[in-house]
């Protein structure tokens, strides 16, 4: 069965394997509608569907029909099927004939309660957002009159805040209420960040694997847990590279007539993985200079390529060193092992 999901409603089609003909029939979105439609078939039918933003309750459903969802590549799909032109007819069939001839190409489908969890760091996420962007508005405006916070790490938190807290009073009338404005929502955006770190803690007990995780540069129990469960399991991926490019962290190559150009990272991946990566990536930046970093692998690279290519570029190579490390880890069940510290001898553990 193929279905070619939208918003209001879902178009199924049944490929019968005897007549080799296809049935096609409308199914509103209702409460139960796609479950009932899917009851007169036989239990364990696969059912195709394209990953589109609203599958999570059409999932629930199939299962609950007794049927196996596949989750099927939307590009690879497409180009499979071969169709010039696109209906939503033409959609469901393609999916349904591309199940019965055994060559739909799918990704992961994590389980019920995983897809459930999954929100908690994907929310988190979306509340990292606002909180930069927060903070990179604040330091525009303090730049602006020329107010230097380079004599504080950290201007919301500690000794930088009081100095923030007093030069308000020197900015423009509006203007610092402005900041006071920014910095009142930036603190409920950080209460609500903690609040969901905390029920994450609560809800997620941390597996082995994510005890390998913790022992990478940059990552700890937040980050284990995102990367984890966005991986799902690690023999999903043929290589280390294939895990970098999934999550988002390799450039787009192009070659041709001899020359090599090297573009943006790709935008069809993994977003979660890839801001998982990136944030590690930022914490090992952070770090670089103190003693007990500044010969790791990854300080290395990033002071190596950040002289050449800039900070950003700096940034996506130890991003993705730290995925292809992962891939390793987690398919030999091993800690991080930092190549720059074992060649002159020291602990492995990083």
């Amino acid at each position: 069965i193929g279905c070619d999901a939208h918003r209001r409603y879902s178009l199924f089609a049944v490929f019968d394997t005897t007549t080799l003909s296809v049935e096609q029939t409308r199914v509103n979105h209702q409460p139960g509608a796609i479950r009932e439609f899917l009851s007169d078939y036989p239990e364990g039918t696969p059912v195709a569907i394209e990953t589109v933003g609203n599958y999570y309750w059409i999932v629930n459903e199939i299962e609950e029909a007794g049927c196996i969802p596949l989750l099927a590549h939307a590009a690879k799909a497409k180009v499979l099927m071969g169709n010039i032109n696109k209906t939503d007819k033409l959609d469901a069939k393609g999916l349904a004939t591309l199940v019965h001839l055994g060559s739909l190409p799918t990704v992961w489908l994590p389980p019920g309660e995983i897809r459930d969890e999954r929100e908690l760091h994907r929310t988190r996420m979306a509340f990292c957002k606002p909180r930069t962007a927060l903070k990179n508005r604040i330091h525009s405006t303090l730049a602006k009159y020329a107010l230097n916070t380079a004599e504080h790490s950290d201007i919301f938190v500690g000794k930088g805040r009081a100095w923030l807290n007093r030069t308000i009073k020197k900015l423009p009338l509006e203007t610092g209420r402005c900041l006071e404005q920014e910095l009142d929502l930036l603190e409920a955006t950080m209460e609500q960040i903690t609040a969901l770190e905390e029920r994450i803690r609560e809800r997620i007990q941390l597996t082995s694997n994510m005890q390998l995780l913790k022992t990478i540069p940059g990552v700890g129990d937040i980050l284990a847990i995102v990367i984890e469960r966005e991986i799902g399991t690690i023999d999903r991926f043929p290589s280390a590279g294939h895990l970098a490019a999934y999550s988002g962290v390799v450039p787009k190559v192009h070659s041709s007539g001899g020359k090599t150009r090297y573009g943006r990272m790709r935008k069809q991946a993994n977003n979660y993985l890839k801001w998982a990566f990136i944030e590690a990536a930022n914490v090992v930046v952070a770090h670089r200079h103190h003693p007990a970093w500044r010969q790791k692998k990854v300080s290395l690279v990033y002071e190596r390529i950040c002289r050449r290519k800039g900070h950003a570029i700096a940034v996506g190579a130890v991003a993705r060193h730290l995925a292809e490390a992962v891939f390793w880890m987690l398919t030999k069940g091993e800690t991080y092992q930092d190549p720059a510290l074992r060649r002159q001898g020291s602990p492995k553990l990083a």
